[in-house]
């Protein structure tokens, strides 16, 4: 069966927009207020917020938030002063981001697309760019890391968060459903290619969006092949109950990599 899997994933998201999932209810009047008066935090995975010291002062700076979309992290960070594109593939979940800022006149704007193409931006056009963990959903990593170096101005950093790669090795249906840990797959991990065809037509019936691991090499590795030089690092979990691996380990990463 051949996929658009960028325009597939567009699709599921969508339906889980819709679904008003954890990643998309949009945040409260009283988070942005207090945004507004400095009093913010925002994060690329799930627990861990990210540290200050690597947005350094936001006001006046542009900043594309990557695949970022569900009325969160872009719309602290317009009322924390930053001006702020909105860029992804899910016209459901921007249009969370516009909700937001419209009902409190944000610098704001919205942009559909593939995060692998952002020739619709000039080179050097952005002072930072925030990615968090959403790259599991698309097939390729190289394009998007040269799209970031090209789009970001000299000296400018890029936040990404992503899984670990191991996560993809177990089966999935024996942790969800039988709370079981079974390696099961090699990496890296497709669901294009690493489950059988009933699996993978039961999951697109579901309407569920298609995920791909990437090697450490892909993730880092491909950051500093665009040219970036990484300045920072952390890992993070989630909750015993949304990932078994918790118990055990860490299930993501966090970088900041810098565009010298």
């Amino acid at each position: 069966m051949m996929i658009n899997i960028p325009e597939y994933n567009s699709q599921a998201w969508d339906k889980l927009a819709e679904a008003q999932i954890e990643w998309s209810v949009p945040v409260s009047t009283e988070q942005i207020e207090a945004a507004r008066r400095g009093e913010w935090s925002v994060i690329l995975t799930p627990v861990k917020t990210v540290p200050r010291d690597w947005f350094g002062d936001v006001k006046g700076k542009d900043i594309l938030c990557l695949a970022s979309g569900g009325g969160q992290q872009a719309p602290i960070l317009a009322a924390a002063g930053a001006r702020v594109v909105s860029f992804d593939n899910s016209a459901r979940q921007l249009g969370l981001d516009e909700l937001v800022a419209t009902q409190h006149k944000l610098p704001l704007s919205t942009e559909k697309g593939d995060a692998a193409d952002l020739s619709r931006f000039a080179d050097a056009s952005f002072d930072l760019i925030f990615h968090p963990c959403s790259n599991c959903f698309m097939a390729e990593l190289d394009p998007i890391w040269r799209e970031c170096f090209r789009v970001l101005r000299s000296g400018g950093c890029l936040l990404s968060g992503f899984n670990q790669p191991f996560i993809y090795l177990f089966d999935r249906d024996a942790e969800e459903n039988h709370g079981k840990l079974e390696v099961r797959h090699s990496l890296p991990y497709s669901d294009m290619a690493s489950l059988s065809e009933s699996e993978r037509n039961a999951q697109i019936a579901k309407g569920e969006a298609l995920e791909f691991s990437h090697t450490l090499d892909e993730q880092i590795g491909g950051q500093i092949a665009a040219g970036f030089l990484i300045g920072g690092f952390y890992e993070d979990g989630w909750s015993d109950e949304a990932r078994l691996l918790n118990k055990y380990s860490p299930t993501f990463i966090c970088t900041k990599a810098i565009k010298p």
